[in-house]
């Protein structure tokens, strides 16, 4: 039976096949809202589906576009960009939330950036507004580890490419991100109570992506993108609309943020 490190194995050889890049250097998720942004990265590139790939499935949620592309940055790095994740509420177990992260480090790549669209705590934090994940809170009960595998998570999200992405732009504020399991939003006693243990934002993916990089010896940058104040902050209602809207705001940003941050890593 193949392992999901096999099956990782697998992708990376079929994504060498299709691209015609043999080793990829840094590899990025985006997340909801995020898409706009990848253009920014370098027009030198090769797209395809992520159903191209074994082990991975067509995108599930709109805004994600069921894409992988392969770029040649300015810089000369080989970027690996998953245009979708498979999220946790999808039902299709932690192997595949983590195939995709597998699949880079079996690829070459040696730094994952991984962002997401949230809900923010901070009333400060306006829609489209851009927050460094300093650590998590995984409250999804589950782990991508099996057995007596005990990966230590201190300076999960490394302070080194936080310093980097600060030098890029100085505006940038740190947060503890909180993974609930979803799909549904948070109620607001449950975004309190994401408070009161340490969050900052609040969302339904990334913890366990971070958790699989550092087993496979990646160093980590977490960004995320507030696309809403978190239920109860506001008493306005939330909807997925929302959230793609504020990434569409605010893409130019997290372009440029991201193609002046990459040469730097």
């Amino acid at each position: 039976m193949t392992t999901p490190y096999e099956l990782a194995k697998e992708a990376a050889s079929a994504l060498a096949e299709k691209t015609g890049v043999e080793k990829h250097d840094i590899a990025l998720v985006l997340g909801s809202g995020w898409l706009p942004a990848v253009d920014a990265l370098g027009e030198d590139y090769t797209e395809i589906a992520t159903t191209d790939l074994p082990g991975f499935s067509a995108a599930a949620v709109q805004g994600h576009s069921g894409k992988i592309r392969s770029i040649r940055s300015a810089s000369g790095r080989n970027l690996l960009v998953f245009l979708s994740r498979t999220h946790y509420y999808e039902g299709k177990g932690v192997d595949a939330v983590v195939h995709p992260v597998r699949t880079a480090a079996a690829a070459g790549c040696s730094t994952m950036v991984l962002t997401n669209g949230c809900g923010g705590l901070n009333p400060s934090w306006s829609p489209g507004t851009p927050v460094l994940i300093r650590d998590h809170i995984n409250l999804t009960a589950t782990s991508p580890l099996v057995g007596a595998n005990f990966v230590d998570l201190t300076d999960l999200y490394s302070s080194r490419l936080r310093e980097l992405a600060k030098q890029v732009d100085s505006s940038l504020d740190e947060g503890v991100y909180v993974q609930f399991p979803g799909p549904h939003y948070e109620t607001p006693a449950e975004v309190k109570m994401a408070g009161i243990i340490g969050g900052d934002l609040v969302g339904m993916s990334t913890t366990l992506e971070a958790i699989a990089a550092r087993e496979a010896g990646m160093e980590i940058l977490g960004i995320s993108l507030v696309t809403n104040l978190a239920a109860g902050i506001s008493d306005q209602p939330l909807n997925h609309a929302e959230v793609l809207e504020a990434g569409r705001s605010a893409a130019a940003r997290m372009g440029g943020l991201l193609s002046n941050l990459v040469p730097k890593i």
